[in-house]
């Protein structure tokens, strides 16, 4: 096994391709132009204390033109007296993101995350999804957007298929603007069954390309 390299101030990050195990590098810090540099090259931090960068091989996507809905949820979202809004509450979000349980292990977004990802939001790149309830956020997501891509980082809910719902909203938000890329990591239970895939890492950094070079507007 080789060594994963260490990131000083100022050292720019390894290909994607030379990660360890999934693991790109440990170290750095976790400033706007850093994050950004990692996620134009495919990588993305996963934890705080220490820093550490990833790329997963395979990367999990959704396909914009696959996308599952079940026929219960499909139920759900025509009946539920529910209302999406973007970026209305991006604080709020991110910290019942890092609330919501986890079974066997501890949550990866912690205040450092929170921090770095709402300096992200702040410079027009993170973007929140809300399901509301009334006055009550039901649900929700949050992720990166640059270009064309669209990254998924995480998602929460109070109220049954809330974030699943916020999930379909945000696929449809996507599509009609013209975004090439929904990167959703790696596969989970949840998104496995609304239609994510897995695809081998030189493909998902192909296609990225391409879809860093279109003009998207998320807003």
């Amino acid at each position: 096994m080789l060594p994963v390299p260490v990131l000083g101030h100022g050292t720019p990050f390894p290909p994607a391709t030379s990660a360890c195990e999934n693991l790109v590098a440990v170290g750095g810090d976790l400033s706007v132009a850093r994050m950004l540099a990692a996620y134009r090259g495919g990588i993305f931090p996963w934890s705080a204390d220490p820093i550490t960068w990833w790329s997963p091989d395979p990367r999990a996507v959704f396909e914009f033109d696959r996308i599952h809905v079940p026929r219960s949820l499909a139920r759900r979202r025509r009946h539920a007296p529910f209302e999406f809004t973007l970026d209305r509450a991006f604080p709020a979000v991110i910290r019942a993101c890092a609330r919501a349980p986890r079974p066997a292990e501890k949550t990866w977004i912690t205040p450092q995350i929170v921090e770095a990802y709402e300096a992200l939001h702040r410079a027009g790149h993170a973007h929140s999804v809300e399901c509301w309830n009334g006055n009550r956020l039901a649900g929700g997501l949050y992720g990166v957007a640059i270009g064309g891509f669209f990254a998924g980082e995480s998602m929460f809910h109070a109220e049954p298929d809330a974030s699943k719902l916020a999930l379909l909203h945000l696929v449809g938000h996507l599509t009609t603007r013209g975004y090439r890329l929904f990167d959703t990591q790696m596969l989970t239970p949840t998104t496995r069954g609304l239609g994510a895939v897995e695809i081998p890492r030189t493909e998902y950094l192909r296609r990225l390309a391409a879809a860093l070079a279109v003009d998207c507007r998320f807003a």
